[in-house]
């Protein structure tokens, strides 16, 4: 999400960053250029606007005349500005009531309110443990959770819940054939007061549309059941009609906070920069994935700095921190500083950045990610070459791995023939696992410091974000 708007934006400020001093005229039309490419992100109009009108008396005054770097100055308003609009701070569930809480799930079909459901249903009952660092506030405590599907009208629905549960490890409603929203709801909350569960999660019938059917239903319910927590769930890649969804849903049940789904797609990211503008609600939750610890919470700071190209370097400590166990992180090491770097250890490595997000995910969190994506483009860098080289080292035998310095011709053919790949490929991955041992003899050789100023002008420039 966003690389189309944030490809825009860069182009937009790296002609204003080339520029020892601004005229009004370069921001008037630096800011028309930044309207076009919200409103082709599906930004609702009256938000680009107040957007617009926000940035433009700041980007025109004495700071910006007087700054040493002007185009710098700019940028950094309207990632302020960007922030604003996001929300500013992150937004916590609110789950401090007497038990059980419910959080009502409302939204379209189709949106993602079920497997939501799920998603959070299982962050709650995990509590901090296996958990990154960033889920902190209700997540931080494990409790006891309950789901209740109450969508009697999409057929499978309610079995479909059921099974997530399952899957989850987290106890859903009983289905009781051919009974009612209200009665389902009322016989969850009484169920859930009977065996002490401390939040209850209802998923409610979702339509292709608003209708007056749909929103008297989750009206009722949302009246029986009093929750702490309604959240609507929304499809990132629906554009300006989430916002309008946003709307018609926030008049009738004052929505608490929004959960963005399919936020890890191609969606052009206007819903997101819109909804709660529009709606004044905050965005809690993302989706960024199928599995269902793929939820995170909603980093304003973080998004703006990602839409601008300054990336998310504290996300991908955290995802880091989640995804590598300390204990092999410190044998690594160990084995580093001795150069015994072998393929089992780059097998590892290779598997450890697929389950970080592959080279695409790890590049739209690091600074100037636009840059680096077009160069891996340029280069024809391909995901899929992580698959093909584990493929190559599962081929080799157990003494192969541990000294790949024996792989010779006859080795190598019988390598590529049971990894599916050419020769060259096995060459390519052998080669890399030499550079990589041979840096690493370098960097015990001069130490960190030494390496660091021997790589010269591969280290960024002054004034680059860091």
């Amino acid at each position: 999400m966003f690389e189309g708007l944030s490809k825009r934006l860069g182009d937009v400020f790296d002609k204003l960053r080339g520029r020892g001093a601004l005229s009004e005229a370069d921001v008037d039309a630096a800011l028309r250029e930044v309207r076009t490419a919200l409103l082709e992100a599906d930004v609702a109009l009256p938000v680009v606007r107040q957007f617009i009108d926000s940035v433009r008396p700041k980007a025109i005054g004495t700071d910006v005349i007087r700054s040493v770097t002007p185009g710098q100055m700019v940028v950094k308003i309207v990632n302020d500005h960007l922030v604003e609009m996001l929300g500013g701070a992150v937004a916590d569930l609110d789950l401090n009531a007497i038990p059980p809480v419910v959080i009502l799930m409302v939204g379209l079909q189709g949106s993602g309110k079920t497997t939501s459901s799920a998603k959070i249903g299982y962050r709650l009952s995990q509590g901090p443990q296996g958990m990154a660092a960033e889920f902190g506030g209700s997540f931080a405590t494990k409790r006891k959770v309950m789901m209740a599907s109450l969508d009697t009208r999409r057929p499978a629905a309610q079995q479909q819940l059921k099974i997530l549960g399952e899957q989850t490890g987290v106890p859903t409603l009983p289905i009781v054939p051919l009974e009612m929203p209200l009665a389902i709801t009322k016989r969850a909350l009484e169920t859930a007061r009977r065996e002490g569960f401390d939040v209850l999660i209802l998923d409610t019938a979702g339509r292709l549309a608003i209708d007056e059917e749909l929103m008297k239903e989750v009206a009722d319910i949302s009246a029986l059941a009093q929750p702490k927590e309604t959240l609507l769930v929304a499809d990132a890649m629906t554009g300006q009609d989430a916002v309008n969804v946003a709307k018609a849903f926030n008049d009738r049940l004052a929505v608490t906070g929004i959960v963005l789904t399919r936020v890890d797609g191609d969606a052009r990211g206007g819903a997101a920069l819109s909804m709660r503008a529009v709606t004044g609600r905050p965005v809690k939750l993302i989706g960024v994935g199928e599995k269902f610890d793929a939820l995170e919470p909603f980093h304003p700071d973080r998004i703006a700095g990602r839409i601008l190209g300054m990336g998310d370097i504290i996300s991908l400590v955290e995802r880091a921190a989640e995804t590598i166990e300390k204990d092999d992180a410190e044998k690594l090491a160990a084995k580093v500083r001795k150069g015994q770097f072998d393929m089992d250890d780059l097998l590892s490595q290779l598997r450890q950045l697929r389950k970080m997000g592959g080279l695409s995910g790890l590049m739209g969190m690091l600074p100037g990610a636009m840059q680096a994506k077009a160069a891996m483009s340029k280069a024809k860098i391909d995901e899929t070459q992580l698959k093909r080289q584990e493929a190559v080292i599962l081929a080799m035998t157990p003494k192969e791995r541990r000294h790949p310095d024996i792989i010779h011709a006859s080795r190598k053919k019988r390598i590529a023939k049971g990894s599916g790949v050419a020769v060259q490929d096995v060459n390519k991955l052998l080669k890399q696992h030499a550079d990589m041992l041979k840096m690493m003899k370098r960097v015990n050789k001069l130490g960190e410091k030494g390496f660091m100023r021997s790589l010269g002008g591969m280290m960024p420039p002054p004034g680059f974000p860091r």
